[in-house]
C-alpha cells in the first residue's frame, strides 16, 4: 500500500490518480499507523509552509516522518518541508535535508510556473530520464543547492530540483502533472526497495 499523506495541502487527489494509473494501491491518510506501516509514502503539497507544519504538529506527524525507513517522496511543498527552515512564514521544518528554503528574488516573473528541464541528474529516480526532458514547476520558494541535491534547475538562479538523503527523496516539480516523464519518475520511485 502506498500512503499519500493528507495534510490539508492541495494536489492529493492528482497524486493518487497518477499512482493508481501506474497500478499501485493507495490510501490518503494522516493516520500515524497507516503511514508507519505503508510500503512507501508520498508527501504531496500545494500550500503554505507554516500552515502545513502546524497541521503536521497537530497530528504528531512532524515526529513520525523523520523516523520512517521506507522510501519517502516529498513533492513541491512536500520537498520544501523536508528541509531545515523555510523563509515562507519563517517556518522551522522537518530538518531531514540540512538546507534552507528561500524566496525567489522579487521580479515580475515569480512564481516559477511552467516547464523546465533539469541538469546534473543523479540517482535512481532518473532511470530512463534525460536532461532534455521537461517537468512542470509552480513555486515561489526554492530549496538551495547543497550536498543532497540530485538535480538542478536554473530559474533566476540555480536551485535543487530534486533531493535525496537515505530513503528520503524530494522533487520541486510536480511529477503527477509532468506527463509521461513525470509518470516515469513516480514509477522509478514506486519500484525502489
Amino acid at each position: 500500500m502506498i500512503a499519500i499523506i493528507d495534510y490539508v495541502a492541495g494536489n492529493v487527489k492528482s497524486v493518487e490518480n497518477a499512482v493508481q494509473k501506474l497500478g499501485f494501491e493507495t490510501i490518503i491518510t494522516s493516520g500515524f499507523e497507516e503511514i508507519r506501516n505503508a510500503e512507501k509514502v508520498i508527501f504531496p503539497g500545494v500550500g503554505e509552509a507554516s500552515t502545513a507544519m502546524k497541521y503536521l504538529k497537530q497530528k504528531n506527524l512532524e515526529k513520525l516522518i523523520p523516523t520512517l525507513k521506507q522510501p519517502f517522496l516529498g513533492i513541491c511543498l512536500g520537498q520544501q518541508l523536508l528541509c531545515d527552515f523555510s523563509e515562507e512564514g519563517a517556518t522551522k521544518c522537518l530538518g531531514i535535508f540540512d538546507l534552507k528554503v528561500k524566496e525567489f528574488p522579487s521580479t515580475d516573473i515569480v512564481p516559477h510556473m511552467g516547464w523546465n528541464n533539469l541538469q546534473k541528474l543523479q540517482g535512481p529516480l532518473f532511470e530512463g530520464i534525460s536532461e532534455l526532458d521537461n517537468f512542470y514547476f509552480v513555486h515561489s520558494y526554492y530549496c538551495e543547492v547543497g550536498e543532497f541535491t540530485t538535480s538542478e534547475c536554473d530559474y533566476i538562479l540555480p536551485f535543487s530540483a530534486t533531493l535525496q538523503k537515505d530513503n528520503f527523496y524530494g522533487t520541486q516539480f510536480h511529477p503527477e502533472k509532468s506527463g509521461d516523464v513525470g509518470s516515469k519518475i513516480l514509477e522509478n520511485f514506486l519500484k525502489l526497495k
